[in-house]
């Protein structure tokens, strides 16, 4: 009996040994595993906060093994945008996509509280801090239009550091609804060199359908101040058609070997200093730095992948026929869809996922009430 209880008991001591070397191992990779996560800052100032890292078993057989990194900006007073757009490109997929949500720590919590509770808790995504002080130096505000400065539209700039393993991204404004698979514009070809592929403004089915008239407002001109001898010094010819960089796809490895990011910043601090930007039509502050250097260096994505101008009196030239054929949507100008005001905001109401909080809905009703002024 004696003999019997000492084997049982030395049986018992292994196992538990095997146990705890298991546990410890264990104990160990899950250790680095967030020494990674939590030390995976940089110097620009971007903060991963949360990470979804594996597809739900129950979906897996569904979605196939291709993974696409779709890069989204998230501000508060936007969210609702935000989430509608990811909402629409997931329901149209069956590739594995990661969403890098960038946002402001502040918009954190409530971004989180609405991914996890309602039908969008299965989404793959990781959330990125913004510092704005990222842009110190290298941006001017207006002092009479205090809220012209938005340091999330700059996101775009830093892509290698908000997809660092990735070597393919799509950048996507938060006013766009997909209705077709984001796989196609991500297997967008890009020409040897090329660091990103852009719809052009003046050859594209968007303009030649909604855009006449327009004058220089879609040529380079239009965002940039060629009375100035720095930008004369570049000899790009002031007529060519410019590009629209709410919707892209970049090769991260081109971009890196390029130092695209840093080109971008010389610009911007360029812009401080010298005022290059064109004060006229120029709509958005983060156009002009892509435009140069991306001067004659760009791939073109089929221009069905960008319809823009849903924002502006110009979509209300669309026909119903020609928006439902439309892969992206893009709303952008002065009216968005979730104030209602907008062309076809009943499109982009399909895909809008309720505010569990309800915050976003008091937003709504003041944006459409600013837009009706």
């Amino acid at each position: 009996f004696s003999l019997k209880f000492a084997v049982n008991i030395s049986i018992l001591i292994v196992v538990v040994v095997i146990f705890l070397l298991v546990l410890h191992h264990n104990f160990l990779g899950l250790s680095d595993f967030l020494k990674r996560e939590l030390s995976d800052s940089n110097p620009v100032g971007l903060q991963p906060i949360d990470f979804i890292p594996a597809v739900p078993q129950r979906l897996a057989d569904e979605r196939n093994d291709k993974e696409i990194s779709v890069v989204i900006a998230a501000s508060d007073e936007r969210l609702g945008g935000a989430i509608a757009a990811m909402n629409s490109i997931y329901r149209n997929t069956k590739s594995n996509v990661v969403f890098h949500i960038v946002t402001l720590n502040d918009t954190v919590d409530h971004l989180r509280l609405w991914l996890s509770n309602t039908a969008l808790k299965n989404l793959r995504y990781r959330i990125l801090d913004f510092d704005p002080r990222i842009l110190d130096g290298k941006v001017q505000s207006d002092p009479q239009k205090a809220d012209t400065l938005k340091p999330l539209t700059f996101a775009r700039f830093y892509l290698p550091n908000l997809v660092p393993q990735a070597e393919k991204a799509i950048y996507v404004d938060d006013d766009i609804i997909v209705q077709d698979d984001i796989l196609e514009l991500y297997n967008t070809p890009l020409k040897p060199g090329h660091a990103a592929a852009f719809s052009d403004d003046c050859d594209s089915t968007t303009n030649k359908v909604a855009v006449r008239g327009a004058g220089n407002q879609y040529n380079y001109i239009g965002f940039l101040d060629y009375k100035k001898e720095t930008i004369r010094k570049l000899a790009m010819k002031a007529s060519t058609c410019s590009f629209n960089p709410g919707v892209f796809v970049a090769n991260l490895t081109e971009w890196k070997l390029q130092n695209i990011t840093k080109q971008l910043e010389k610009w911007m601090a360029l812009n401080v200093e010298e005022e290059l930007y064109s004060k006229t039509l120029a709509g958005s502050i983060t156009t002009p730095p892509l435009l140069i250097v991306f001067y004659k260096q760009h791939s073109n994505i089929d221009p069905m992948w960008n319809v823009r101008h849903l924002g502006s009196s110009a979509g209300k030239r669309y026909s119903p026929q020609f928006v439902k054929a439309a892969k992206l949507l893009h709303w952008n100008g002065h009216f968005k869809p979730w104030g209602r005001t907008a062309s076809y905001a009943e499109v982009w109401e399909k895909w809008y996922v309720p505010d569990p909080t309800g915050k976003f809905n008091l937003i709504r009703r003041h944006s459409e009430a600013y837009e009706a002024k």
